[in-house]
C-alpha cells in the first residue's frame, strides 16, 4: 500500500458478523504497526480470522488518558497506528476521542476508514425516516437519566440509544414516562445468528420477561403523525380527551393543547372537535 502513510487510523469493525468488514480496513490493519483495541481478548479473534499478525496496545475508559502521550510518540517516529473498538466505529460510545484530539492538537494526521455502526445498522431496518439523532449510552441511575431524557424528549427526530440488555426494561419504563406518542425499534444480536428485531408502539411494549445479555440498539421514531399512522393512532381515546377538555377549556384552548400533544395539525384537530361538539 504505496500511500500507507503515518499517523492514526480510525479503522471500523464487524458489530458481530465477522465478515462485515472492508476491503479497506484489512488492507490498513495489515499494515498497522501497532493496532489499539478495547479488549485484546475480542479483537485477537477478528485478527485471526483474516490471519493478521500485530501487536495489540489495550486502549480502554480507563488507560486512554494515561497511554495517549506513548501513542502520540510513536506516530511522530513514524509509525502508523490504527485504532479499533470492540465492535462499530471507534468514538461512538466507544474509546478514541482522546487520542483523536491530542493527534489535531500536535497536528498529526488522522485517516478514517468507514464501516459498520450499529446506529446506522439499526436505522436502515427500523421503518423509520432517515433523519436521527444519535445519542448512545445512558447513565446508570434514575435520576441522572430522566435529567437526560428530559433534555431530547421533545426532540422530534427518531433518537438512537444502546443498552445494556440486562437494564432494558429499566430504561423502557422511563422511556415510556417522558416520550409520547412514538414507536420503539429494538435491534437485539444484530448481523448474529441469533439476530432479532423488535417493532411495537412504546405505550404498548411491555418490555422483556426473559433476562438477555450483550448491549442493544434501541431507536425510538420521532412523534407519530397520529393520522397517518394507523397502528399507533387511538381515535376513540383522543375523541374521549377532547371530550372532556371541551368540558374545562375553551375550543381554541383544545385545539391548541391536543395538537400540540399529539403533533397533529390544529386544522384536523379542530374539525374533530366540532365533530366532539356536534354529538
Amino acid at each position: 500500500m504505496n500511500s500507507f502513510l503515518p499517523g492514526l487510523y480510525i479503522v471500523s469493525t464487524p458489530i458481530g458478523n465477522l465478515e462485515d468488514i472492508t476491503l479497506r480496513a484489512l488492507n490498513v490493519l495489515k499494515n498497522s504497526d501497532k493496532i489499539l483495541c478495547e479488549d485484546t481478548r475480542r479483537s485477537i479473534k477478528l485478527l485471526n480470522y483474516y490471519g493478521i499478525k500485530k501487536k495489540l496496545i489495550p486502549n480502554h475508559k480507563f488507560n486512554e488518558k494515561k497511554i495517549a502521550e506513548s501513542i502520540i510518540q510513536l506516530i511522530e517516529s513514524g509509525e502508523k497506528v490504527s485504532i479499533i473498538s470492540d465492535a462499530g466505529t471507534p468514538t461512538f460510545s466507544d474509546p478514541g476521542l482522546v487520542l483523536i484530539k491530542e493527534c489535531i492538537k500536535r497536528k498529526i494526521k488522522i485517516f478514517p476508514i468507514p464501516g459498520v455502526s450499529a446506529a446506522t445498522t439499526a436505522m436502515s431496518v427500523s421503518g423509520f425516516n432517515d433523519q436521527y439523532f444519535f445519542y448512545g449510552f445512558l447513565p446508570k441511575k434514575a435520576t441522572a437519566v430522566e435529567k437526560e431524557i428530559n433534555a431530547v424528549k421533545d426532540y422530534n427526530f427518531n433518537i438512537v440509544f444502546f443498552i445494556p440488555a440486562i437494564k432494558i426494561n429499566f430504561y423502557i419504563k422511563l422511556f415510556k414516562k417522558f416520550f409520547n406518542n412514538r414507536q420503539i425499534f429494538v435491534g437485539r444480536e444484530m448481523t448474529k445468528i441469533h439476530e432479532t428485531f423488535y417493532r411495537e408502539n412504546l405505550e404498548k411494549f411491555k418490555g422483556f420477561k426473559e433476562s438477555l445479555k450483550g448491549e442493544l440498539t434501541v431507536v425510538l421514531s420521532k412523534k407519530m403523525n397520529n393520522f397517518s399512522q394507523g397502528n399507533v393512532f387511538d381515535e376513540k381515546k383522543l375523541r374521549k380527551d377532547i371530550k372532556e377538555y371541551l368540558k374545562r377549556y375553551s375550543l381554541k384552548d383544545v385545539v391548541k393543547l391536543i395538537s400540540e400533544k399529539n403533533n397533529l395539525s390544529k386544522k384536523k384537530v379542530y374539525n374533530i372537535c366540532l365533530n366532539v361538539k356536534k354529538k
